[in-house]
């Protein structure tokens, strides 16, 4: 798929036919809150987490031809193998980093850019890097378009982080490298906490990372399937 057809998937609608459209697509958010955060088996419970969850418009952070399945509970593709995480997911991920007000975020994988807009939400400012320039293009047009300026974005490879803006309150990670990558651990706050899944081959645990001083806790919170970590080529 070229970038160009990315493009056009995002084609304004009609003003009469947005506006309805976007009355039906609050009312299949609401119902992804209820049914899928809310009445799982390990529900979210966090307050801040389910608000944010539902105000962000999913709908406009995925290509138009899967709109109408934006609030179904499974990926979807975006284009170039990648994809947007199932709502629970991003919800789980956000909750275990407990997002505070104050508090500065890096995420590795930006993808459709949907996880940074629920982190934008939640924190002073998100830094999130991917490695696909047109889908950082694309990201960064919808964060921009729907107001999210405490987003910043880097185009380049996540496995090394952002140094000049570090040390971050949390981390968030939403691709699979097969080990924590030690940038990013030097890289998070004392007390802080990343969230990573790791493995190979699309089967991985979702790792709850802790700081403390020299010493990391790690702890596995859910069975996932992420996209493998894209890193940069070495000439």
């Amino acid at each position: 798929m070229t970038l160009l057809t990315l493009l056009d998937l995002h084609k304004e609608q009609p003003v009469s036919a947005a506006t309805s459209s976007e009355e039906s697509f609050s009312l299949e958010r609401q119902r992804m809150v209820d049914e899928q955060l809310l009445s799982r088996g390990r529900a979210i419970t966090n307050s801040r987490v389910i608000a944010a969850m539902s105000k962000v418009p999913r709908h406009q952070f995925v290509p138009a031809s899967s709109r109408s399945q934006a609030y179904e509970d499974h990926p979807l593709p975006i284009g170039y193998e990648q994809t947007i995480s199932q709502p629970f997911v991003v919800a789980f991920m956000t909750e275990q980093l407990a997002p505070q007000p104050q508090d500065r975020v890096l995420e590795i994988g930006t993808g459709s850019g949907y996880q940074a807009a629920v982190l934008a939400e939640l924190v002073a400012d998100v830094y999130t890097i991917e490695i696909i320039e047109p889908l950082l293009k694309r990201a960064e047009a919808d964060l921009v378009r729907l107001g999210y300026t405490n987003v910043h974005v880097r185009a380049g490879d996540g496995y090394k982080g952002w140094p000049e803006a570090a040390p971050f309150d949390s981390i968030i990670v939403t691709c699979a490298p097969e080990n924590v990558p030690p940038p990013l651990l030097h890289q998070l706050k004392d007390g802080g906490k990343m969230i990573i899944p790791v493995g190979e081959s699309y089967e991985q645990k979702l790792y709850l990372v802790r700081k403390h001083g020299n010493q990391v806790e790690r702890e596995a919170v859910l069975p996932v399937r992420f996209v493998p970590m894209t890193r940069e080529r070495k000439d």
